[in-house]
This record gives C-alpha cells, structure tokens and sequence, in this order.
C-alpha cells in the first residue's frame, strides 16, 4: 500500500506545462500521493478548478489583474509583427526578449520560493520549465525535471537546436542558428550566470539555462517522433511519457447551420496566438466558404469578431482531450500540447507555427509524415483548402497517426509519470 508523499508540481505560467502537470498530478493522486500546485498569481484558481492545493509564487513583479492582462496584451501585439520572421529573424527580438523576462522569473522567485516550499514540506519536486529555479535544487529533497516542450530542449549534437525549426538533415541551419543564438543570447545569458553566483550555484556554458536532473527527467514527446540522437538518453534518467493528456469533462459538439454532417475542424492558436484576431478572422473567412464545419478558439479576444459564418463556432476556450477525439482535423500553431494530443488522438495536423518550439513541432510533423506545416501568412485560399483535404483524405498519414496513436495511448504518460515518481519516491525513503 502507498504511504502518501506530498509532490510539489511548480509548472511554467504557461497552459501547456500546466496541463500536462495536472495530467500527471490526477494520476499521482490516484496512487494515493498529495500533489500541490505552486504557481504564479496570474495561473491562480486554475489548479484549484482541478481539486488541487495551490501554493502563490510571484514571478515577476506584483500587478493588479487587469495591469497584467494590459502587460501580456500590449506583449502580444507589439510581437505581432514578428510573427511573420522566421526562426532565425526571431533571435533579436521575440527570443531575445522571451529569455529576458524568464530569467526576470528565476530572480522573483527566489524571493518567495524557499518559505513556500518550506510550508509545504514537499517529498518530490516536479518542475516543468526551461530555466534553473536554484531553491528546488537546494531544497534538499529529489526533483525531477519535465519536458513539455520539444525534444530538442535536451541538446544533441545530431538534431537541431531548440527553436530552431531546422530540419534533421540541415546541419549548415544548425550551426547558423546556434551561432547567432548565443551571440545575442550571450549578454541575457552572463545575467544568468551572476544570478546562479548570488545563489551559490556553478555558471552555465553558453546558451544552457537549465540542467537535467540527476534523478529523474521525463518528456512528454512521443517517440516515434523522437530525433535520431548522437547520444541516446539513458532511461536511468531519462523516461519518454509520450504525451499527458488529463481527464476532462466531455464535450458536445454544437449544431451548425450549415454542413451539419460534414467534416469537423478544429482551430486553435493558443492563449498568445490567439492575440492574432486578424489571421484568425481571415481563416474563419475561408472556411466558411468550404464544405466544412469549424470550432475555432478565439481566445480573450471574442470581441473581434462578428457573427461567424454558419458553418462555423467561435468559443474562448475549448477543453482539447474532449474535443479532439471528435473532430476530423486540426489547424494549430505548433505547441507542444497541441502537437503530442493530435497525435495521441490520431488527429492529422496543419501547423501553422510563429514562435518557439511551435517551428520545430511543425517541421517534424511534416518530416514524419504525421502531418503538414503551412507558412503562417503566406498562404492563399487554394492552399488552405488543398492542405485540409489532403488531411481528410491521405491514407498513409492515417495509417502512420493510427499506429503512433495505439502506442501513445497504450502507455498512457500520466499514469507511467505516476509509476516513476512513486518509485523514485520509494527509493528516496
């Protein structure tokens, strides 16, 4: 019988993290394990809506919340530009100023995360993030490192730099890309190295903001995705969940005015995606002249948008493990959630990616055959329609989703995350 531990899961402020740390936190609960939350003021309630405990770190400056809906809005629209850059043209900007504000997280918590996970008194740490949080290192109990991004977030010599949206084979892309990385990186990367100082911890080699655990790291990527490494990863220390889809209420899908029996789509750019109202309403447009029916989330900006066409439904939010095993395709920008649950779900994908590991999630569906990627704006009606029936229609792309989706759900990553964290936590004894 499990003797109950307290685990503390401290995911990114960002919904992807924090869903896959629910997945897994419901099936450490199941096993008879106290999983709590430690979040961000602004991820607040969130995790309660789920029945956990939920522990308040800030990570940055304290704001009312409506200055942080300001804060993340005027974000959003003044990278909108960048949107159109390729990964590369993104390092002096959106990446630049991405690693700026995630080192600016590290600094905030520092302040507050020590008394917290004093309180908690937690057994087990999960932290789901692409920066070192020195107090979970020093806390004193093991913790374990989760991977929701993409793969290449541990380094290889032999794949593409993360974020890069190389392709396997494009080496020159490779070098290009680290290159210029580190170079515009390098002074974000020095105030990180004095911040691990202060706190008493070794510097990092350039470009590195994080480490492997030396107990237990786990990434939700799939394997039959996973890049062809130089070195392989141990699975002493490193275990593949192959996705973590949560529990979630079912969905009913909506009666549309026209094309009621035809093929149902699913569009969603995700929470900072979602803030590009006008390349939203323009594929809202051409998909309601098609013989499709559309759920399209919007986001917080429904107020950009009209009466949709018949064949298609705007909501701000759609619970994707529910919606997902009832539709026919997906149009998404890439983000690892998104990515792992069509795949899961046996979903062909058109990605339309912008930034982040949203490039190279696109380019490896396409490499795989699992799915397509699709220039964000560059892009005509014909193109759009012709991508979504080769979804609907390619016979060998279903096949290959059919087979990596029977793999991925007959290993159900919550409940292998479980298993793994309750043996480590036996050991730990």
């Amino acid at each position: 019988m499990t003797t109950q531990k307290t685990i503390a899961f401290f995911p990114e402020g960002a919904f992807g993290p924090a869903l896959n740390s629910v997945g897994i936190a419901q099936a450490c609960e199941a096993l008879g394990h106290k999983p709590v939350f430690i979040c961000d003021p602004g991820f607040a309630g969130l995790f309660e809506g789920y029945g956990f405990e939920e522990h308040i770190v800030n990570l940055s400056k304290p704001m009312a919340p409506e200055e942080m809906a300001k804060y993340w809005s005027d974000f959003i629209n003044s990278h909108i530009p960048n949107f159109r850059k390729s990964p590369y043209e993104q390092i002096d900007n959106y990446v630049k100023e991405c690693w700026e504000a995630i080192v600016d997280t590290a600094r905030w918590a520092q302040k507050e995360l020590p008394d917290v996970l004093a309180k908690i008194a937690p057994d087990l740490i999960c932290i789901d993030n692409v920066i070192l949080f020195p107090a979970v290192k020093q806390y004193g109990v093991p913790w374990v490192r989760i991977i929701s991004c993409s793969e290449n977030e541990i380094p290889d010599a032999d794949i593409p730099p993360h974020l890069s949206g190389c392709s396997e084979h494009d080496r020159e892309c490779f070098r290009a890309f680290e290159a210029r990385f580190n170079q515009v990186i390098e002074p974000v990367h020095a105030s990180f190295n004095e911040f691990l100082s202060e706190c008493g911890e070794d510097p990092y080699p350039p470009g590195q903001f994080f480490e492997p655990s030396p107990h237990l790291n786990l990434l939700v990527y799939p394997k039959p995705v996973t890049y062809r490494r130089q070195y392989p990863l141990s699975p002493n220390r490193y275990q593949y969940l192959e996705g973590c889809v949560r529990k979630e209420p079912p969905y009913a899908v909506p009666s549309f005015k026209a094309h009621n029996t035809m093929p149902l789509l699913y569009v969603s750019f995700g929470s900072l995606g979602a803030g590009d109202t006008a390349l939203l309403q323009r594929i809202i447009a051409t998909l309601g002249r098609l013989p499709y029916r559309a759920l399209v989330n919007v986001g917080d900006y429904g107020d950009a948008y009209g009466t949709p066409p018949d064949n298609v439904h705007l909501a701000s939010w759609y619970s994707q493990p529910s919606v997902l095993p009832q539709v026919d395709a997906v149009i998404h920008h890439g983000g690892n959630n998104s990515f792992t649950e069509c795949l899961y779900f046996a979903k062909p994908a058109l990605i339309m990616p912008f930034v982040w590991d949203g490039h190279d999630n696109a380019m490896r569906v396409h490499e795989t055959g699992h799915g397509l990627m699709l220039h964000r704006y560059d892009w005509t009606d014909e193109d759009l329609a012709e991508a979504i029936e080769t979804l609907l229609s390619d016979q060998a792309m279903h096949a290959r989703l059919d087979s990596t989706s029977t793999r991925m759900q007959a290993r159900n990553g919550p409940e292998k995350a479980a298993r793994l964290l309750d043996s480590l936590l036996r050991r730990s004894e």
